[in-house]
């Protein structure tokens, strides 16, 4: 698709990060695609898929094609441009493989069906995976999985993974880079959001006007660096 439609992806992203809705629904896309997940589980009509194709993979849950698959789909929902960090800027890819081998381990069969599905689809609608498709084809992709017109999905359904990515998409552009995504601190930059900062002085607490002062912290910058070994 058009320049215009990656800008308005970005802006729809950019406007949830910064909205108490928008994160209340991300949050709820979230909660659906977990009781999805726990409802297949228990009705036990799908046995579980075999992790990837590669040899062991490199990522922590995810193997490299599938990993390359979420950075690709990632950037297409939230693509950069000159000056405005996308997906692949901020690690959201690496963000999702973190949280799939952590907090969000009970949606790895999910991510494996999903991106087996996409890329069935892809094959069979222009011949090629994900990955290798020209954008405006991946943009094709992803507008058909969120209207559900995407075939060959049984679970999760296309609405339900796109939802799912999309959620978790956001959660690695503006999350504390501390949990392996907003690298740089991309997403906070990019909607104007400074971070922790040690101290607030009484004219910035009552300034109408953006906050501008560097340097943005993170949880990150509590973590001590391992001290270097000795030799000898």
């Amino acid at each position: 698709m058009s320049k215009i439609h990656e800008e308005s992806r970005r802006a729809f992203l950019m406007g949830t990060a910064v909205g108490a809705a928008g994160a209340a629904a991300g949050a709820t896309i979230v909660a659906e695609a977990e009781a999805q997940t726990k409802t297949q589980a228990r009705v036990g009509a799908a046995p579980a898929v075999a992790h990837g194709t590669g040899a062991g993979g490199h990522g922590a849950f995810l193997n490299d094609d599938d990993l390359a698959t979420v950075a690709a789909y990632a950037e297409r929902l939230m693509p950069g441009a000159p000056g405005k960090p996308g997906a692949k800027d901020a690690g959201v890819s690496n963000y999702i493989d973190l949280a799939l081998a952590g907090a969000y381990a009970d949606m790895g069969d999910m991510y494996r069906r999903g991106i087996a599905a996409i890329d069935a689809y892809c094959e069979a609608a222009f011949k090629d995976k994900f990955v290798y498709l020209k954008p405006a084809q991946q943009d094709e992709v992803v507008a058909a999985m969120e209207a559900g017109k995407a075939t060959g999905f049984t679970w999760p359904s296309a609405q339900a993974f796109f939802n799912t990515l999309r959620a978790h998409t956001m959660e690695g552009m503006f999350s504390d880079p501390i949990y392996g995504g907003n690298k740089d601190f991309a997403g906070w930059r990019l909607v104007g959001f400074p971070g922790a900062q040690p101290t607030f002085t009484a004219a910035d607490m009552l300034s109408n006007k953006p906050f501008t002062r560097v340097p943005t912290i993170g949880l990150q910058s509590r973590v001590k660096a391992p001290a270097p070994a000795r030799r000898g």
